[in-house]
């Protein structure tokens, strides 16, 4: 008997879920943490920055319900993946531009500090992933992708928060808010990429049914 739909991908195990779960609350921490701290000081690449906490939040969420889903389904999740990624790319360019029209820098320290937390929070999430990376499909290796670029983007608001301590200007905040912008760009293609890749498995599990 044919069916449009192939048979449903082994679901991931509960250890893997598990870790995803745990990696879904440490990203609501971040955002929550960086959403405050970027409104009170007024940073633009702590903005972007939420927005990607917020941004592996749905992610990890999508991967916890679509863990099960037959193949097809799975890869159209993938696409919608790659659409979420580019949330925060797109808000790295809008903060950005305020902060250039305002042209007040943050507070040095206040920022060095807050990207040295967010750092240690995706390094975690990072570091939880990468055993499992390779065993979800698209889905999960976006999810261990956004948790890997995070760490690269965090790094980067250390060091303009460090170089704000001695050249008090906008443009270290707002060359970063850019930079994360396109990283996210970046990983978007990726998912993208992976996610068709998942293609020839999908016709071939349609001919057997």
């Amino acid at each position: 008997m044919c069916t449009n739909d192939p048979m449903p991908s082994n679901p991931l195990p509960r250890s893997s879920r598990r870790i995803i779960l745990i990696v879904a609350l440490l990203n609501l921490a971040g955002m929550v943490m960086e959403v405050v701290v970027a409104a009170l000081i007024g940073s633009a690449s702590l903005f972007a920055d939420a927005a990607d906490f917020l941004e592996d939040l749905l992610i990890n969420g999508l991967v916890l319900l679509a863990a099960g889903w037959p193949l097809d389904s799975r890869r159209r999740a993938s696409m919608w993946l790659a659409g979420l990624i580019l949330i925060p790319a797109v808000a790295a360019f809008v903060t950005a531009a305020w902060k250039v029209v305002t042209g007040q820098p943050p507070q040095a320290l206040t920022l060095s500090g807050t990207a040295v937390a967010a750092m240690t929070i995706n390094l975690i999430c990072a570091l939880l992933l990468v055993s499992i990376r390779n065993g979800g499909g698209a889905l999960v290796r976006g999810a261990w992708l956004a948790a890997r670029n995070d760490v690269l983007a965090n790094a980067l608001i250390l060091i303009a928060g460090l170089i704000t301590l001695v050249w008090a200007s906008v443009w270290p905040d707002v060359v970063v808010g850019v930079v994360v912008g396109v990283i996210n760009i970046g990983a978007a293609k990726e998912v993208l990429e992976a996610a068709r890749a998942e293609t020839p498995e999908l016709e071939l599990a349609e001919d057997e049914d």
